[in-house]
């Protein structure tokens, strides 16, 4: 066994003052437990727990452990004039004209922590394409059951879109790929020539071949719980995964990217088909089918609209000038 990092430990003047501060940065909360005033106050994220703790001793030279960090859905230029706004301040700034480099920062008690460039400036600067990640994959099932909850039918028995399902059936195929996508990454040895043992069988014939059911009696609300928690099955898999990991799919060994993409392209897709039967409108981020596609779907046309090619590329719509798909299959492989 190995130790965990529990907490990093911050010693600062005002404990909740500053993790109120942090909280902002990182778009959390200061814990329940704590109010202004007291000795500590915690901020948990996904990824890390900042503890602040009150001490006498004011700060006296530059921290010898920092933090970085690395923006999600801005720019590094665009963070760090958020964090200015926030009351953060430039210590110095190591930024450079082709667009790399950091910006060195200072929080209301002067902590020193660096703004680096984000996994899209990354990419650009490096030529490459953004990986497919856990938080993707969070992102697109929470996006498709706000949208499928809105529903005003309770008649979740007509035909999702083209497909021989009905819509209630299709979510529970949906949720049942995404549970079937986590499992493969969870034996210590996953295996590579077959699927993890569960049943799979049909409620009817016709229907789709599930390990994952939803109980009728809960309603349409208890369907779509379903997803979100196989959601997050996979999200969390694909999250604490390595990503030298393989397992079997149908289409070949997969990585834990590979299966996020997966697991991803089934959510945008189905949700098209179930939101059609349910006449909601869907239409996902383009940056979210940009990744899958380049993951997925590498030879896929890239001057197109992405949502419209990611339609194509899965045999469920038109694209002007090329004919239609009528048999795909995605590249799993890792790239």
């Amino acid at each position: 066994m190995t130790s965990l990092v529990q907490h990093i430990t911050i010693d600062c003047a005002d404990a909740y003052e500053l993790a109120v501060f942090w909280a902002e940065v990182l778009d959390s909360a200061v814990s329940d437990d704590d109010e202004p005033g007291d000795p500590e106050a915690l901020v948990e994220t996904p990824r890390a727990a900042l503890l602040f703790v009150t001490v006498p001793e004011p700060k006296r030279t530059k921290n010898r452990v920092h933090l970085d960090l690395r923006p999600d859905d801005r720019t590094r230029d665009a963070e760090v004039e958020r964090l200015l706004a926030l009351g953060a301040t430039l210590v110095a700034d190591h930024r450079k004209p082709n667009g790399r480099g950091w910006a060195t920062m200072a929080d209301p008690e002067g902590n020193e922590f660096c703004v680096e460039c984000s996994a899209a400036e990354r990419a650009a600067l490096s030529g490459t394409r953004l990986p497919v990640t856990a938080d993707d994959v969070a992102r697109a099932v929470h996006l498709a059951v706000d949208v499928l909850k809105e529903s005003p039918s309770d008649d979740w028995q007509v035909p999702a879109g083209s497909l021989e399902w009905t819509c209630w059936e299709t979510v529970e195929h949906l949720s049942d790929d995404l549970f079937a996508y986590a499992v493969q990454l969870g034996p210590r040895k996953p295996p590579t020539d077959t699927e993890v043992p569960y049943r799979w069988a049909a409620e009817r014939e016709g229907g789709p071949a599930n390990s994952i059911f939803a109980d009728p009696a809960a309603g349409s609300a208890g369907l779509l719980q379903t997803l979100e928690a196989s959601g997050a099955l996979l999200t969390a898999m694909v999250r604490t995964t390595p990503p030298t990991v393989r397992s079997h799919h149908s289409h070949g060994l997969s990585d834990p990217e590979g299966f996020a993409a997966m697991g991803i392209v089934e959510t945008l897709v189905h949700t098209h088909d179930i939101a059609e039967g349910l006449s909601l409108p869907w239409a996902p981020p383009a940056d979210l089918c940009d990744r899958v596609l380049a993951r997925l779907f590498p030879g896929a046309p890239d001057d197109e609209d992405r949502w419209a090619v990611l339609l194509w590329s899965t045999g469920r719509a038109e694209l002007p000038g090329r004919d239609r798909v009528t048999s795909w299959k995605w590249h799993g492989a890792p790239l």
